[in-house]
This record gives C-alpha cells, sequence and structure tokens, in this order.
C-alpha cells in the first residue's frame, strides 16, 4: 500500500514540473511571434518607405535629366542666336567664339584697335590669309610684290613671269607662280579676287588685239581661265579686270620702268557675308 502512494506521489510531482514546461514553453512561444509579428510589421512598414524613398529618387532622376536636356537646348539657341553687324551682317554665339580663338594668336597691339564686330572679323581672316602666304612660299622678288593692308592682300606679278611679249597667252613657266596663288586663293573660301590687267603706255594694235585696254582685259582673263581650270579655283570668286596703261607704277621713259608698269595685279578680298554663312554653316557639321 505504502508502494503505490509513493508511486502515485512522484507521478503527481512530475506532472506538475511538466505542466509548469509546458506553460513555460508556450509563453516563450508566444513572445517568439509576438517578436516575429513585429519585425514582419516593422520589416514591411521599411519596405513602405523604401518604396517612398525610391520613387522620389526616380522623381529626382527624371528631373535631372529633364533639366540636363533643357541646358542643351538652350545652349544651342543661345549658339544660335544672331547679332547684328555695323555693316548689317549677322553672326551667331558659336561663329563669334570661333573668330574669338582665331584672334587670340592675333597681335594685341592690333587687336586693341578693333573698335566693331567687323574689324574683329577683318583681323581674324587677315591672320588667316599672312599665315597661309608665309607658308605658300610666294614670297616677295623683283618681279613679285606682296602687299596686305587690313583684310585687303595685293599681290602684282610682272608681265614677264605669266606672259611673252605683247601676248596674252600664259607661258609654261607661269604654273609655279599661279600654283602658289592659287593655294592662297583655296586657302580660304570667303575671298573674292579680282585679277587687274597692266600694260606701259606704249600702244598696240593687231589683229587680235585692238589697244591697250584689250590686251589689259584679256590678260587677266587669260590668267582667270587658268586657275579656274588648272588650278581648281572657283569661278564665281574671281573677277576679271583690265587696267590699261592709266595706273601705273612709275612713269615709261625707260625699258625698266615700262617692265614695272606691265604687271597682273591680285587683290583678294574677304566676302564679309560668305564668312559670317560658312561660319555658321560650320556649326551643324
Amino acid at each position: 500500500m505504502k508502494k503505490i502512494s509513493m508511486l502515485l506521489l512522484v507521478a503527481i510531482v512530475f506532472s506538475c514540473v511538466s505542466k509548469k514546461k509546458y506553460i513555460a514553453l508556450e509563453n516563450e512561444k508566444g513572445q517568439i511571434e509576438s517578436e516575429l509579428t513585429k519585425t514582419r510589421v516593422a520589416k514591411e512598414d521599411l519596405e513602405a518607405k523604401f518604396e517612398k524613398i525610391q520613387a522620389r529618387v526616380d522623381t529626382y532622376n527624371s528631373k535631372i535629366t529633364s533639366l540636363k536636356e533643357d541646358v542643351e537646348i538652350l545652349t544651342k539657341e543661345n549658339n544660335s542666336k544672331l547679332d547684328i553687324t555695323d555693316n548689317g551682317s549677322v553672326i551667331s554665339n558659336g561663329a563669334k567664339a570661333k573668330m574669338r580663338a582665331t584672334l587670340a594668336n592675333v597681335d594685341a597691339g592690333k587687336l586693341s584697335q578693333a573698335k566693331t564686330l567687323k574689324d574683329s572679323m577683318n583681323m581674324a581672316i587677315a591672320y588667316n590669309l599672312e599665315k597661309t602666304i608665309q607658308t605658300s612660299s610666294l614670297k616677295e622678288e623683283d618681279d613679285i610684290a606682296v602687299n596686305i593692308n587690313e583684310t585687303v592682300v595685293m599681290i602684282s606679278i610682272s608681265d614677264k613671269m605669266l606672259f611673252n611679249s605683247g601676248s596674252y597667252q600664259i607661258s609654261s613657266k607661269a604654273n609655279t607662280i599661279l600654283q602658289k596663288l592659287a593655294d592662297v586663293i583655296n586657302s580660304e573660301e570667303s575671298l573674292e579676287v579680282m585679277v587687274e590687267g597692266h600694260t606701259d603706255s606704249r600702244s598696240i594694235n593687231t589683229e587680235k588685239v585692238s589697244d591697250n585696254w584689250d590686251l589689259s582685259v584679256l590678260r587677266a582673263t587669260s590668267v582667270v581661265r587658268k586657275l579656274q581650270n588648272r588650278f581648281n579655283v572657283a569661278p564665281e570668286k574671281m573677277i576679271a579686270a583690265g587696267r590699261s596703261s592709266f595706273q601705273p607704277l612709275t612713269d615709261n621713259k625707260t625699258a625698266k620702268s615700262r617692265a614695272r608698269n606691265r604687271r597682273t595685279r591680285i587683290v583678294i578680298l574677304p566676302n564679309i557675308d560668305k564668312f559670317f554663312a560658312l561660319m555658321a554653316s560650320n556649326e551643324d557639321i
């Protein structure tokens, strides 16, 4: 009987201990589940906040991209704006920037004399022409005179370098000098070239040449044709003119002075409107 009582007591004790552990475990499980729920809620809240932040970031990025595009458009528009020069020509801001880059190489003393946009443009062209002449081997000698006055370049060539005596046919020895001349003319698209024939005062009258007017013009047109046909100078850039004997460099009393007066003068002038047009068109390339 005592043994049975002891066994019952032991069973009751173990039963009480197991129930306490169970309750403790249940409480611990409840706490874990509660913490897990809180963690899940916190996670979902953080995800929602992150989505809002990401949406704001995307919005800001979109605005930044839009602003960059606006800046590019405004820059293009600004560069395409035109200023009117004192002679009525127009030039864009982009073209002016290119011109300023050229003017950076111009002598500061000369540059200080520029009062208008046209003056600055003249100096830019003059700089380019002088540089081209220096590299073209077109150097002054007894039979060639080169004079640069602002943007006007005047090249005077003795007739003995171009023609036979009393003739308007170009001689073969003229090819070298005409090639150098063509290099200068072709170096800048915005140029016009006037070829002037000059004679001495001795009269001439042949089957093909009526007088000095005739001879001076025929010599000019011969040079123009040669420059066009052999040396690829654009014909629309050239003008052929004759001066006869009425603009001599010296008197016509001696053979030497008459030889000086017999000459072909090449006058190179900038075409301002074409210069601006070319600069504008180059911006689109």
